[in-house]
This record gives C-alpha cells, sequence and structure tokens, in this order.
C-alpha cells in the first residue's frame, strides 16, 4: 500500500522569556488534528535561535531538542508571543541571532505569529504593505514602530496567504484552528475543537474584550461636568444637543466646542460610548431582555443596539452576553432535589439546544 503524504512541517521558534501557553498551542491545536485512520496531519517541533534552554515568562526555563537548523526544514514557521516581547525590538532592529535563524527560512515558508510575535516578523521587513495584527494592549505601540505595516487592531487573526498574525493569547487557538480549517476543510478543524474543548470559531474580533472606563462621575470644576455627570443618571431618556446646551447655560455651538475640549469627543459621540459601556455592563450582570437593556442604555430598541455593538464590538448583544455573562459553572450548579441538572440536549448544528447565533 503506497503511504500517504508526510505530515506538514510545523517549527514553533521559542525566544527568550517567551509565554508557556502560547508556545504551547501549535503543537495542541495542530497535533490533534488527524486525517483518515488517525493519521497526523501535522508535525509539530520546537526550536530555539541557539538550540540553547530559554527563560518563560514564569518561574521555570524550557530546554528544546532543536536549534535554529530545523527552521531550514519548515512548512510553516510559528512565533509564539514573549513576556513584554515588544521590548525586545529595539527602534524596529532586531536581535542579529533572531535574524540569522530567521534568514535559514526557505522562501515560500508559512510564516505565523501569535501575540506579540507580530513585532519580530515586523522587524524582519516580513510584514510590509501586508495586513497584521496583535494583542489590542501593543497596537498603538506596533503602529508607531511599524507605519509601514496594515495593523487592523480590531480583529482576533490576519490572514494573507502565507503571513498570518494573531492577537493575543487565545486568539492563537483561534488562528490554529483556521490553518487546520484552511488546510483540511471544517470537519477535521471541528473535531480538532471538540477534542480541545474550544470553539471552533469566535464571533466578533478584539474589540469585545478591551476593557474600557463605564460611566462615571466627571472630573469637577469642568465648565460641562456637572452636564454630564447629569446625562450619565439619565442615558434611558432622550438627551437632545439643545437640551444639554440649555442645561449647560450655554449656546449649542459654545457647549459643543467647550465639550470637545473637556473630553476629547462630540456630545453625541460621547452619549454612544456611555451608553453602548451600559449595556454592555447590563448583558454581563443581569438577566434583562435584549429590548429592556436597550431601553435602559437609552438605544431606544433591540435592532438599534444590534446595530450599535455590531458597530463598535463586531458582535450581536445575545454572543456578547454568552460570552461575558458571569454565571456559576455548570459542574457546581444543582437542580432544586440537589441533583445535578441534565445536560442540554445537543443540537444539529453541534451547538446546545437554545443557543442561536444572532445575525
Amino acid at each position: 500500500m503506497a503511504a500517504g503524504p508526510a505530515p506538514h512541517r510545523v517549527v514553533v521558534l521559542a525566544l527568550d522569556r517567551v509565554i508557556a501557553f502560547e508556545l504551547a498551542i501549535p503543537a495542541r491545536i495542530f497535533e490533534s488534528a488527524r486525517g483518515p485512520g488517525g493519521t497526523p496531519l501535522y508535525r509539530v517541533a520546537t526550536c530555539t535561535v541557539d538550540g540553547g534552554p530559554v527563560t518563560t515568562s514564569t518561574d521555570f526555563r524550557i530546554v528544546v531538542d532543536h536549534g535554529p537548523e530545523l527552521l531550514a526544514e519548515a512548512d510553516t514557521v510559528v512565533i509564539p508571543a514573549q513576556r513584554d516581547g515588544a521590548d525586545d525590538v529595539v527602534a524596529g532592529v532586531l536581535d542579529p541571532r533572531i535574524t540569522a535563524a530567521l534568514a535559514r527560512v526557505r522562501p515560500g515558508t508559512r510564516l505565523v505569529s501569535i501575540c506579540t510575535g507580530a513585532f519580530v516578523l515586523a522587524a524582519a521587513g516580513l510584514l510590509d504593505g501586508r495586513p497584521a495584527t496583535t494583542h489590542w494592549a501593543y497596537t498603538e505601540r506596533f503602529s508607531r514602530m511599524f507605519p509601514q505595516v496594515a495593523l487592523d487592531p480590531d480583529v482576533l487573526f490576519t490572514d494573507d496567504g502565507d503571513v498570518l498574525t494573531s492577537g493575543g493569547v487565545a486568539a492563537g487557538v483561534d488562528l490554529c484552528l483556521h490553518l487546520v480549517r484552511r488546510d483540511h476543510g471544517s470537519a477535521v478543524a471541528n473535531a480538532v475543537a471538540r477534542t480541545c474543548l474550544v470553539p471552533p470559531w469566535r464571533e466578533g474580533g478584539q474589540k469585545q474584550y478591551v476593557g474600557t472606563p463605564g460611566p462615571g462621575a466627571p472630573e469637577t470644576g469642568s465648565g460641562t461636568a456637572a452636564v454630564r455627570a447629569w446625562a450619565l443618571e439619565h442615558l434611558a431618556g432622550p438627551l437632545p444637543l439643545s437640551a444639554l446646551a440649555a442645561r449647560a447655560g450655554m449656546s449649542v455651538r459654545t457647549f459643543t466646542r467647550r465639550f470637545r475640549e473637556e473630553t476629547g469627543s462630540s456630545p453625541g459621540a460621547w452619549l454612544t460610548v456611555q451608553r453602548t459601556e451600559l449595556a454592555r455592563q447590563l448583558l454581563e450582570q443581569t438577566d434583562l431582555s435584549i429590548e429592556e437593556v436597550a431601553r435602559r442604555a437609552g438605544f431606544g430598541t433591540a435592532a438599534s443596539l444590534r446595530l450599535q455593538l455590531r458597530d463598535r464590538l463586531d458582535v450581536a448583544p445575545t454572543d456578547y452576553r454568552r460570552t461575558f455573562r458571569t454565571t456559576e459553572p455548570r459542574s457546581r450548579r444543582r437542580t432544586p432535589d440537589g441533583a445535578p441538572p441534565r445536560a442540554p440536549r445537543a443540537s444539529r448544528a453541534g451547538t446546545p439546544s437554545g443557543l442561536t447565533r444572532e445575525a
């Protein structure tokens, strides 16, 4: 019987202060991918720039079996994140050892970064003119250092054919699953997701995970501060610009100018941000219906709330609640008679019945 094709060779380049979680993602995802008869579809190995051990982001070191020569054999090279990895790329210049290691990669090899690994690819000139992303906490620094890269700070990952990048931490799982899906189809990727107990696809992008201050008391002594404090207590009702200006004892033109000087935003844009943040809190912390959340946040209707969340967070209200709603773990819940509850009946789509995707 003729042998099947050789497994796709994935080489992970571990740099000093590598984050252990991100380092392990490629092996965990790719080595779970199996073809007919259980044949492995990928072979994953790890190397360092000199073959020596590397420090991690925590209290242990990692000893690997391979040096940079392994990069010359790779079909895909993955560069995971480092702790404070962006600090390694000083003035956009790589450590010479990393440059020498990357020089071993064959032309046409697929390049993948997880989180701040994108800084390494960018400093090597491999992202020039290409779409890329990184962890949302580092996007401003990335943009300053590499203006020639088409950074998209909102997505979980980017795919530009032979160069792919992801946001931080679990977005590396999303990207590796995407690669399995791209290489071998949804059935294989879904099987990997089931094995690893992760969703095969996540709705939305990074914006839904960016923590932003919720409504709070504005600073005192500011010309529009009292009006803003009052508005935060009345977000559910109509707040026309003319009424806000009148409450401040100013003309609309003067109020708008002073408001922008003090907040850096127009009154309308500021109100939308505050209402969105209130809606997020209500979705996370209450069982209110989507319609009631929309009313209390001042969006009026569920349709309007849906549009705002799609625009600002790239996710629908029900998907956002499903992700962030704080609930007791299922394994700890009990029915009134003390028995564990039955697991939800799976639907044909593979998701628990009753959980439907909102457009």
